[in-house]
């Protein structure tokens, strides 16, 4: 889809975000309520209680969006001003999907020697999170470099008693675990027998790697810039020597040898057809380097010929868009519902299980009529769901609070029935809105 660059600037004119109120202000006791003397109240119970704040506050209704701007989309290092559209765009995809409500918090000064260029300070990030913690109840973290973004949501997410959560490192690995699920439905194969390529071990592919072992992965090659992580190698940090592997390949190319499974969250053009052909049969390639793809689809399709395949990218002009939206806002919404701490691994594939599922069901009148050339049902075009699958809010959110409850990190944790309940009168409610 090409749109006009006029027409972008003036949808982003005045800001994409803003603040309305959930209680009244239409009276003189209106305003003695909400202000002086009426807040001294709520004040002095949070201070006598401080477990009041969930009650008193809007604290676990909200998530900060978070970014030094590092690492912007496919941007790279622009600077905290400007990730803020990013931002903003994140808090309107929060609320319109999962009715979160989001806000941009783009920080300065958090890079080495407290300038405002070159590499992230870990330790600056976390401080000034920590810091701003006490007004939200999860912290999505956004476009912030690696390798410092591992460490900074590990000790955030250790330090805190809230959901801690870099979309860029575990969104994409949720969305693609939920496609190649699918994917093993198509071509007859179980997880563990998959022979899996990534390329690409930043934040993504490295979190991809994670999540498609935690669901039973066997072989996984995880390749950098210079080639296939392998064990011998002398210059790998400490995340990439966690994928370490013995491997007599040197290139993604050889790799990819009677490979099932290619990711890739890299750099555009970087496979060459004859590499895909070389795949084992009825292989899929999850080519999502934005807003180029590792290797174009018409050019897989040539070299597929009359073979089978699934092909997904990064863009919604091609079938099978990996998108973080199918997850981030549901993951946070699950959360929230039940007072999760964290949100762990349980909780990620339980969400990516939501996700694959809702592909296999039939699809809704309403879906359709948001897609109408499109056949939406299992198969090579069609892995996983769309974003403005409504059911999505539901089945992806309670699976995700339930997760939540059953591994033990959800304060509130109401009988999965009553989550469900609970969301699919909200969801009644956005839809009607």
């Amino acid at each position: 889809m090409s749109i006009a660059l006029d027409a972008i600037l003036a949808y982003h004119s005045g800001g994409k975000v803003g603040m309305c109120c959930t209680s009244p202000l239409n009276s003189v006791e209106d305003l003695c309520l909400a202000y002086t003397p009426g807040v001294a109240e709520a004040v002095k119970a949070i201070a006598a209680e401080p477990s009041a704040i969930s009650r008193l506050t809007a604290k676990d209704k909200l998530v900060a969006v978070v970014s030094d701007g590092t690492a912007i989309l496919g941007l790279g290092d622009l600077g905290a001003e400007a990730s803020i559209p990013v931002m903003e765009g994140k808090a309107v995809l929060f609320k319109a999907f999962g009715d979160v409500d989001g806000w941009p918090v783009p920080l300065n000064h958090c890079r080495v020697d407290g300038k405002n260029t070159g590499p992230t300070d870990p330790q600056r990030v976390i401080d000034a999170v920590a810091a701003i913690a006490p007004m939200y109840g999860g912290i999505n973290l956004e476009d912030i470099a690696a390798p410092a973004c591992f460490e900074i949501e590990d000790r955030l997410d250790e330090m805190l008693d809230i959901p801690v959560f870099h979309d860029d490192q575990w969104g994409t690995a949720v969305i693609t675990l939920a496609g190649v699920m699918n994917y093993c439905r198509l071509c007859e194969r179980e997880m563990s027998e998959l022979r899996i390529v990534i390329n690409g071990a930043g934040a993504a592919g490295i979190r991809i790697a994670e999540m498609l072992k935690t669901a039973g992965a066997g072989y996984v090659v995880l390749c950098d810039s210079r080639g296939v992580v392998r064990s011998d190698r002398t210059d790998l940090n400490a995340k990439k020597r966690e994928h370490a592997v013995e491997s007599t390949a040197s290139t993604v190319g050889e790799a990819l040898r009677d490979a099932h499974v290619f990711v890739g969250v890299s750099v555009a053009d970087c496979i060459k057809p004859e590499e895909v052909a070389a795949m084992a049969s009825y292989p899929a390639i999850f080519a999502m380097s934005n807003p180029v793809p590792e290797i174009r689809p018409e050019l897989v399709a040539e070299a597929m010929g009359e073979r089978p395949y699934v092909m997904a990218t990064g863009r919604s002009d091609y079938p099978n868009q990996i998108n973080n939206v199918l997850g981030f806002p549901f993951l946070f919404r699950g959360a929230l519902e039940v007072g999760a701490t964290t949100i762990n691994k349980a909780m990620k594939v339980a969400a990516a299980e939501a996700l694959a599922r809702v592909a296999r069901e039939p699809i809704t009148e309403e879906v359709q009529r948001y897609y109408p050339l499109e056949k939406l049902e299992l198969g090579p075009d069609y892995v996983i769901p769309k974003p403005f699958d409504s059911r999505l809010f539901v089945e992806v959110s309670t699976a995700v609070a339930t997760a939540a409850a059953e591994s033990g990190v959800a304060r509130d944790a109401p009988a999965a029935g009553v989550v469900r309940q609970l969301l699919e009168a909200r969801n009644a409610l956005r839809r009607a809105t």
